[in-house]
């Protein structure tokens, strides 16, 4: 999701980050879409976590940004 739709802040959404997801949306727009490598970079490093990894770091662990 955070490859795909990142610049939107739908990862940080559907994760229940909400002021993550709004800072997110808020600096796309001011950056005019550069900051959307962020998400991006999240995107990418989810791939390559194992499912206990993210859930006990994202999930259970609520750490909102890398």
């Amino acid at each position: 999701m955070g490859i795909l739709v990142g610049w939107l802040a739908l990862n940080k959404f559907y994760l229940g980050y909400t002021k993550e997801g709004i800072i997110q949306l808020v600096l796309n727009v001011v950056t005019l879409g550069a900051a959307s490598v962020i998400p991006f970079i999240e995107g990418i490093l989810y791939l390559f976590m194992s499912d206990k990894q993210f859930d006990d770091t994202y999930v259970y662990g609520k750490k909102g940004w890398l």
